[in-house]
């Protein structure tokens, strides 16, 4: 990390407790000496974690929040990055208290958002094509499914491995995301991307390896897959209108629209004519054929250079430098 703005910003640690009792001390001592706070947030742990922690951890630097009811990892995340940026601090990290991701990494995860190359980095398990054979099967193609779905609904097409939960965000954005929308469950990573697009921040990749040891994952990906799909469609449908047609317009916005409606109108005619001609017995004219085929042809035209244009389009400055202050929003 850059010492001479290192000095000047300081990094809080988030970490989720729920059903992590075997893990989380060792997780909080491999916590490395630039981190000033670590909030243990005990998401109504059935183990009563949080006490456990206050009990047997003697680092100085551990606040353990609680929450009355379970809210999910989202949520979980949301009440400490409401803490770190109501306590002042600029950087503040999300680390799950499984063992699964190494806190000496943390750095790595810092240094672009201290430069001023981005607003939130997240883990990348799949960049070292080497330490891929490590990840359980299921997992491994369940994530590159999700990442091709997460590509389309959040925008960032430079990004993969959605579910991956090491992430840090610069806090000047937390009072400009609608924290009380974001999702609370396993698909917090994901609309969290979807909500950042939304106000153009900058999101990076960072190379990391995963650990898998003898940690059990509470995500099962072949359970969420169908819960996921519905809200990667949501998403998507919210991404296009509110960037494509309601906050700006441009060429893409119109390829969007006509491609779509010449596709739509050669599907139905084509439909039509199909059905007119099973039902009379006779061979489709040329000319309708044409007439059906031909705007589909040209509507598919039109969406692949929207989706040019939507993949060039993604966020590459840092936003959080330009931000108004803002006081946090409780809600």
């Amino acid at each position: 990390m850059p010492a001479h703005i290192a000095a000047s910003v300081r990094i809080a640690v988030v970490i989720p407790s729920y059903k992590v009792r075997r893990h989380i001390l060792g997780v909080i001592d491999a916590v490395g000496p630039e981190v000033e706070r670590i909030y243990v947030v005990d998401d109504r742990c059935p183990d009563d974690s949080g006490r456990f922690v206050e009990e047997n951890c003697k680092d100085p630097r551990v606040v353990v929040l609680r929450h009355e009811a379970n809210q999910g990892v989202g949520g979980a995340v949301m009440t400490g990055y409401r803490a770190a940026a109501a306590d002042g601090f600029g950087v503040a990290v999300k680390i799950d208290g499984d063992g699964q991701m190494d806190p000496a990494l943390l750095p790595m995860f810092v240094a672009p958002i201290l430069d001023g190359r981005a607003d939130y980095t997240k883990g990348n398990r799949f960049y070292d094509l080497s330490q891929i054979q490590r990840m359980p099967k299921i997992r491994l193609i369940g994530n590159a499914g999700l990442s091709i779905l997460s590509k389309l609904s959040t925008g960032y097409w430079n990004t993969f491995d959605p579910t991956n939960g090491y992430t840090a965000i610069d806090t000047r954005l937390v009072a400009h995301l609608p924290l009380q929308r974001i999702s609370r469950r396993y698909f917090f990573e994901t609309d969290i991307l979807f909500r950042l697009n939304i106000a153009r921040a900058a999101v990076m990749d960072i190379p990391m390896d995963a650990v898998y040891a003898d940690e059990e994952s509470n995500l099962k990906i072949s359970k969420i897959f169908g819960e996921f799909l519905g809200k990667h469609i949501r998403n998507f449908c919210k991404r296009i209108f509110y960037n494509y047609f309601l906050r700006d317009m441009s060429a893409a916005s119109l390829e969007l629209a006509f491609g779509a409606a010449l596709i739509a109108f050669g599907l139905v005619y084509g439909s039509w004519q199909w059905a007119a001609s099973m039902r009379l017995g006779v061979a489709t004219p040329a000319g309708s054929v044409m007439l059906a085929a031909l705007p589909v042809i040209v509507g598919l035209q039109f969406l692949l250079a929207f989706v040019s244009y939507d993949v060039s389009s993604v966020p590459s400055r840092a936003i959080a430098p330009l931000l108004p202050k803002k006081n946090h929003r409780a809600d």
